[in-house]
């Protein structure tokens, strides 16, 4: 499959997925089987979690499209699936639910060697992340963070 058919069978995707209040999240062609599989991820417009009946019910919408639109002249699989539980906390939602759960947190540092700190989650504002590292807590401005992820802690 070329870029451009790629490109316009998200389209596709993408404009079904609006009609379902629903988000592509992301596509994957695996055009090296036989028949070809395309995954779908799917995550709710609201932020709200996906079920297994989202998942079913957006896969015949999007068959039929994919059908109608004879972008694909051969076999395929239609996978339709959520974007399911990632370890690296992003929305407010994770902040809340994590808090006091163990985070490693990725610094951009320009003029520090420090490049990761460990500790337990503890508040997080629009301008600042505060973990408890050992009992004290560490305020780090929001901009020098490059990445929050559920971790382990390590002594």
């Amino acid at each position: 499959m070329n870029k451009e058919n790629k490109s316009k069978l998200e389209a596709l995707l993408e404009k079904v997925a609006n009609e379902w209040d629903l988000e592509i999240y992301a596509l994957k062609i695996s055009t090296n089987q036989n028949p070809i599989v395309i995954e779908v991820t799917i995550k709710k417009t609201n932020g709200d979690d996906i079920s297994l009946d989202d998942c079913a019910l957006f896969n015949t919408p999007a068959s039929e499209e994919i059908e109608k639109s004879n972008l694909l002249n051969c076999s395929y699989v239609l996978e339709i699936s959520s974007q399911g539980v990632s370890d690296e906390l992003t929305s407010e939602r994770d902040f809340k639910t994590f808090k006091g759960f163990p985070v490693n947190v990725e610094l951009n540092q320009k003029n520090s060697k420090i490049k990761f700190l460990n500790g337990l989650l503890y508040e997080k504002s629009n301008d600042y992340l505060a973990i408890n590292i050992k009992g004290r807590i560490k305020k780090i401005p929001l901009d020098e963070v490059l990445k929050i992820s559920l971790c382990t802690l390590k002594d």
